[in-house]
C-alpha cells in the first residue's frame, strides 16, 4: 500500500525521522512514540504537507515527488489542531475540499448528520470551538475516495459519543471500500472488529508489530 524509500526528514540539520526502505500493507495502524518521536511529521510528509529526501510511494508506483496530484487525491490528512480561515464557513471549506479531491455531490450529508453538526454548518468557522473545528477536520479527511486516510491525534476534543461515530466510518470505510488508515495517538484506539496494526517511532526510525 504505502512505501517509504530512503527517507529522510531533518530540521535545521537535525534529523528527524530516517528510513531506508519499508512498506506497510493494507490495513488500519496505530502510530506509538514518545512526544517529540516524530509521529505527526511522519504524517504531514506522507500527507505532502512537509517537504523530505527520498520518496513515498502509494500502490507501487504513485509517488508523492512525481505524481503529486494524483498523490493526494488519494491521501486525506485531518491535523491534532487544525486551523482553517476563519471567515470561511464550515459548509464553504467542505465545498473547496469537496472539489479538490472530486467527491461525489451530497457525500459530506452523511457525515455531517452523523456528527450532529448541520445546525452550525452555515457559521463562519472563526466562531466554532475547538471540538467543532476537530469535527469538520474529520469530515474532510473522509471525503472524496481515498486510498489511505491519515489522523493525528483524532480522539482529542472530540466528545465520547463522536469518538463512537468516529470508529464507525472508520470501520465502514475500511470493510466497504478498503481504505487503510493511519492514526497517531497517545489514547488507546477501540476499533471493534477490527484488527489494528502498531507502528512503532523510535530512535528516529519505525517499526512495524
Amino acid at each position: 500500500m504505502l512505501r517509504l524509500v530512503n527517507f529522510q526528514k531533518s530540521y535545521n540539520n537535525f534529523p528527524a525521522l530516517r528510513i531506508d526502505d519499508i512498506t506497510i500493507g493494507q490495513g488500519i495502524y496505530w502510530i506509538k512514540g514518545a512526544n517529540g518521536s516524530g509521529k505527526s511529521t511522519l504524517l504531514k510528509t506522507i500527507a505532502g504537507i512537509l517537504d523530505f529526501s527520498g520518496d513515498i510511494l502509494l500502490n507501487g508506483n504513485i509517488s508523492v515527488k512525481k505524481h503529486t496530484m494524483a498523490f493526494r487525491r488519494m491521501v486525506n490528512f485531518a491535523e491534532a489542531e487544525p486551523i482553517f480561515p476563519e471567515f470561511l464557513t464550515g459548509r464553504e471549506m467542505i465545498s473547496l475540499f469537496a472539489a479538490a479531491k472530486n467527491a461525489e455531490k451530497g457525500q459530506e450529508d452523511y457525515y455531517i448528520e452523523s456528527m450532529k453538526m448541520a445546525f452550525y454548518m452555515n457559521r463562519p468557522l472563526g466562531t466554532y470551538s475547538s471540538g467543532m473545528l476537530k469535527k469538520l477536520s474529520l469530515v474532510l479527511a473522509f471525503l472524496g475516495n481515498p486510498r489511505l486516510i491519515l489522523l493525528d491525534e483524532p480522539l482529542i476534543t472530540v466528545d465520547v459519543e463522536s469518538l463512537e461515530v468516529l470508529y464507525g466510518w472508520i470501520a465502514e470505510k475500511y470493510h466497504r471500500d478498503k481504505t487503510s488508515f493511519m492514526l497517531a495517538s497517545h489514547q488507546v484506539l477501540e476499533i471493534a472488529g477490527f484488527p489494528v496494526n502498531e507502528i512503532l517511532i523510535e530512535h528516529q526510525t519505525l517499526k512495524l508489530n
